[in-house]
C-alpha cells in the first residue's frame, strides 16, 4: 500500500510506462500492406508465394521483431518444431549428426528443439515421450534399445525417424551403417596385419544381446563371425563397458596387464577407443605393441596426435537424410524407408604396423 498525497490508500502502481504490445502476424500485414493471409503463407512457406511477395513481408517481420507463437500454431494442428532425442552430449558421432541436421534445416521454416536422455533414462523413452508432449511436427531419435512396438505406437501419431535401428518398421524410417560390412573391414584389416589376438570393447549386454540388431549387436557379431572363420575361436575376448572414454580406460586395463594381453583391440566405437588408448599409453604401450581401431571416424581421429584407424559411416549424412526422410513424411509419404550408409575403413597409425 501507499499513501496518496490526499491522505487516502491505494495500490502502487506497477509502472509509469505503459506496457509494449506484442507484435502480432495484423501488424505484419499492415506495414508490408498486405493480408493477413498473405503473411501466413510466406511463414508457413507455402506454395505459390512469389519472391517478392516473400521480400516485402519479410522485411516487415524484421523491422517488428515478430516471433510467430510456435504453441498457437501447434494448437492449430500445424506446429514447426522437430524434437531430436540424442543419448547424451559426450558422443562426437552424435554430435555431428546433431548439426548436421540442425544446417538441413537451414532453409525451412523448422527449428529443432534437443532432448538428451538423461543418465538413468538408458532406453531415451522419457526423452521421446517429453518431445511428443511438447506437440513436435516429427521426431529424430538415436535410441537402439527401445523396443520396436513402443515406437511403432509413437510413429502412429507423429513423423518418426530412427538412426541406428536396424528394424523392420512399418510405421517409421531408418538410417543406419552397415555395421556388419563395417566391422568385416575392421576384422579383414587386422587379421591381414598378422594379429591372431584381437580383442572387441563393446557395451553392456542390454545393447547387444539378441535380439537386438543394435550397431554394437552387429559389430560384436561380425567380430565373432570373423574370428571364428579365422580358425581363431579360442582367442575370442569380448570386453563390455560404459560409454564413456573414462569407462572403456577402466574396462580394458586388466585385459592389457594380462600375461596374454591382445596384440590388437576393436573398439566399438571412437569414444571407447580413445579410452584403449588412454589406458595403453598409461601402460607405456606404443602403436607397435597395440593396434586399436575404433568406429564413427569422429573429427579428432584424423588428428596427427590420435591417427586413429577407424570406420566413416557418413555421420553428417545420416543427419542430413534423417531430416530429408522426416520432411517427407510431412509432405504426405507414408511407406517406411531405410537408407544405409555404406562404411569405409580409414587406415592411420593405430594400426598400421604389421606382425612379424
Amino acid at each position: 500500500m501507499i499513501i496518496r498525497p490526499d491522505g487516502g490508500a491505494g495500490l502502487a502502481p506497477q509502472s509509469s510506462a505503459p506496457r509494449a504490445r506484442a507484435v502480432t502476424i495484423n501488424d505484419v500485414a499492415g506495414l508490408a500492406g498486405v493480408s493477413r493471409a498473405a503473411v501466413s503463407k510466406v511463414i508457413r512457406n507455402a506454395y505459390g508465394v512469389s519472391p517478392a511477395m516473400r521480400e516485402k513481408v519479410g522485411r516487415a517481420i524484421v523491422a517488428l521483431g515478430y516471433r510467430p507463437n510456435s504453441a498457437a500454431r501447434a494448437m492449430r494442428g500445424k506446429s514447426f518444431v522437430i524434437g531430436f532425442e540424442i543419448p547424451g552430449l559426450s558422443n562426437d558421432f552424435l554430435i555431428t549428426i546433431l548439426k548436421a541436421a540442425h544446417e538441413a534445416l537451414a532453409d525451412s521454416e523448422y527449428q529443432l528443439i534437443v532432448a538428451p536422455a538423461d543418465a538413468d533414462d538408458n532406453l531415451g523413452a522419457r526423452a521421446i515421450e517429453s518431445l511428443v508432449d511438447h506437440q513436435v511436427a516429427g521426431l529424430v531419435a538415436v535410441s537402439t534399445a527401445i523396443s520396436v512396438e513402443w515406437l511403432q505406437n509413437i510413429a502412429r501419431r507423429t513423423p518418426l525417424v530412427m538412426i541406428g535401428r536396424h528394424d523392420g518398421s512399418v510405421n517409421y524410417d531408418t538410417v543406419v551403417g552397415d555395421d556388419s560390412a563395417g566391422a568385416a573391414l575392421v576384422m579383414e584389416h587386422l587379421l591381414a596385419q598378422g594379429h591372431s589376438r584381437i580383442a572387441h570393447l563393446t557395451r553392456g549386454l542390454a545393447i547387444t544381446e539378441p535380439p537386438s540388431r543394435s550397431p554394437h549387436a552387429l559389430r560384436l557379431e561380425g567380430y565373432v563371425e570373423a574370428m571364428t572363420a579365422a580358425g581363431l575361436a579360442e582367442n575370442i575376448s569380448v570386453v563390455r563397458s560404459g560409454s564413456s572414454q573414462s569407462d572403456s580406460q577402466v574396462a580394458i586395463t586388466p585385459l592389457l596387464s594380462s600375461p596374454e594381453r591382445p596384440t590388437a583391440v576393436f573398439a566399438g566405437n571412437d569414444e571407447m577407443a580413445l579410452g584403449v588408448m588412454h589406458a595403453a599409453k598409461q601402460l607405456g604401450m606404443t602403436f607397435a605393441d597395440l593396434a586399436i581401431v575404433g568406429y564413427d571416424d569422429i573429427d579428432v581421429a584424423s588428428h596427427p596426435g590420435i591417427s586413429l584407424s577407424t570406420v566413416n559411416q557418413s555421420g553428417r549424412e545420416m543427419g542430413e537424410v534423417a531430416i530429408h526422410l522426416l520432411l517427407e513424411r510431412f509432405e504426405g509419404r507414408t511407406e517406411r524407408r531405410e537408407v544405409q550408409m555404406v562404411p569405409v575403413l580409414k587406415v592411420r597409425e593405430s594400426s598400421n604396423s604389421k606382425r612379424r
